[in-house]
């Protein structure tokens, strides 16, 4: 009977706890907010310049003034703190997250962990603050704001503060502290990281895989824009509907314009052998038929674009240096034509003709191959040949797209690397390099296992941006997969005839031309009366 009573008794003040908390539980969340808002205060206090505390407090104080002064104006103050006390005490997700619960310790564990591992890459010498946000014995509670972890235990979203006299603007630290990250929650994912330099703050979310089983297809695009791949979709602004077997999906595309209003109208792609560098260029050929013609230099010889040879609509597949010669020299006054065409057609008051209108692709397959050949022969560098259309090409509707591989890019040209302002990187590639090839270091981390096309993208000046090049592979392959060689052959334009099937034409004998059989006439032959 005693342990009954106790039990009882447990039974009643557990029940009266509870209670009482639902009761206090206003007051609980008013508590929280209003803790919240001192500690972001405090926050704002600590880390604004000395120089400005005083405008600061001058402009509080001028506002306090006039809420006393203003009818009711104490009142509705109360009101809004009380309201914003309420509106920080709600408990986010994070928090619900991060309730005590059979993992809890094992969460703040690995956040300790992380928070130590962190504070020889941000912690400051000489700090006069009493407490500095990262210290040998410091917590992570004040330097992790935010965070969510997956089920397997995993942080997936964190947001950490930084001193202001960390060098945010520099590549190395940046890196440096990426790199550690990367190594302790990374775990062979993408982590993007966003800097704030304004809050010193840097958000650190882990990406979901790229699709890498999306086909070339007609995409939904005007004339002049081509579709690189796809990417995240907090990084652009727009989706297309794209075909993955049956199902369709809204995926974000990389989008690149060319054309004379395209501030960055010629491509530059480099990467590893197998990376998806030829790939992306056959995938532009594909999409460039549709509005245009195409003019092919494959300098590796391998034959990986012998599907387009005698297609409507491209001009010449060349695979030796003899053709790449001509090619790119007719490719050269071509441009020469369209420009003078386009001046004498403004000049006189008439339309540019339609030869003018219509888009050239000039694609160059591996032209550091060409450029060793030109030498051993004692010829020009066919890269040289691409001037006037790259230089020129904006104007005469002339785009340039070159492929090649990262042992060749010492071997470029200058006039190739000034002209190609939208830049590829396809394949394993480490921060440095591509920042070497793309002007930045990306955002986010290298994966381990690399798929094919997987690499990064960026157009002119603006950001870094993951890509996915679609799958294009050649229809003679008969390692690709079924589907995918079907898929190309789909979007293959139809043959044009050839001289021989002319010939082949011109032989057929006609029905006027047939030899009479005797006691017959001919219908031209005249008849003596």
């Amino acid at each position: 009977m005693a342990w009954r009573t106790l039990a009882q008794g447990r039974l009643a003040v557990r029940t009266l706890g509870y209670g009482a908390a639902d009761v206090a539980h206003p007051l609980i969340v008013l508590g929280r907010g209003a803790a919240r808002l001192t500690a972001a205060g405090r926050r704002w206090w600590e880390g604004t310049a000395r120089e400005q505390r005083g405008p600061a407090l001058f402009l509080a104080g001028a506002c306090a003034a006039l809420l006393w002064v203003v009818p009711y104006g104490p009142w509705l103050a109360a009101a809004g703190a009380v309201g914003a006390c309420a509106w920080f005490g709600r408990p986010p997700k994070e928090a619900e997250e991060a309730e005590p619960g059979p993992d809890a310790e094992e969460r703040a564990a690995r956040l300790q962990t992380l928070y130590e591992a962190l504070v020889p890459c941000l912690a400051v010498a000489d700090d006069p603050h009493p407490e500095p946000l990262y210290a040998p014995d410091g917590s992570w509670e004040r330097a992790f704001t935010s965070y969510a972890f997956d089920a397997d235990g995993r942080p997936t979203r964190l947001v950490l503060r930084y001193p202001p006299c960390f060098p945010d603007g520099e590549t190395e630290p940046r890196l440096r502290v990426q790199r550690l990250l990367c190594a302790k929650i990374g775990r062979s994912r993408e982590l993007r990281f966003d800097w704030d330099e304004e809050g010193n703050e840097l958000r650190v979310t882990a990406l979901a895989p790229l699709p890498s089983d999306l086909v070339v297809q007609r995409f939904v695009v005007t004339p002049g824009e081509m579709v690189l791949g796809f990417t995240d979709t907090e990084a652009v602004q727009r989706t297309l509907p794209v075909l993955d077997g049956a199902e369709s999906l809204d995926v974000p595309p990389v989008v690149w314009r060319t054309g004379p209003r395209s501030t960055e109208p010629h491509l530059l792609a480099l990467g590893q052998p197998g990376a998806g560098t030829t790939t992306l260029l056959r995938s532009v050929a594909l999409q460039a038929l549709q509005h245009g013609d195409v003019l092919v230099v494959d300098g590796s010889g391998s034959g990986e674009y012998a599907c387009l040879t005698g297609r409507r609509g491209v001009l010449s597949v060349e695979t030796t240096l003899v053709g790449a010669l001509a090619s790119l020299q007719w490719a050269a006054h071509e441009t020469e034509r369209r420009l003078l065409a386009a001046v004498h057609a403004r000049e006189g008051g008439r339309p540019v003709p339609d030869t003018v209108r219509r888009p050239l692709w000039v694609l160059v397959d591996r032209p550091a191959v060409l450029s060793h050949l030109a030498r051993g022969e004692g010829r020009g560098d066919p890269q040289e040949l691409l001037q006037v259309a790259l230089r020129h090409g904006r104007s005469a509707r002339v785009s340039v797209a070159l492929a090649e591989q990262f042992e060749g890019a010492e071997a470029l040209a200058q006039v190739v690397r000034a002209y190609t302002r939208a830049r590829v990187v396809l394949g394993p590639a480490t921060p440095e390099q591509v920042r070497a090839v793309l002007g930045e270091p990306p955002q986010t981390t290298p994966v381990r296992d690399v798929p094919p096309g997987r690499g990064y993208a960026r157009l002119g000046s603006g950001p870094v941006l993951r890509l996915q090049v679609p799958a294009a592979p050649d229809p003679y392959d008969e390692l690709a997969a079924e589907a995918h060689r079907e898929a190309v052959r789909e979007l293959l334009p139809p043959p044009v005839v050839g001289v021989e099937e002319l010939d082949a034409c011109a032989r057929e004998p006609r029905p006027e031309d047939a030899v009479p059989q005797q006691g017959e006439q001919r219908s031209d032959e005249r008849v003596d009366g």
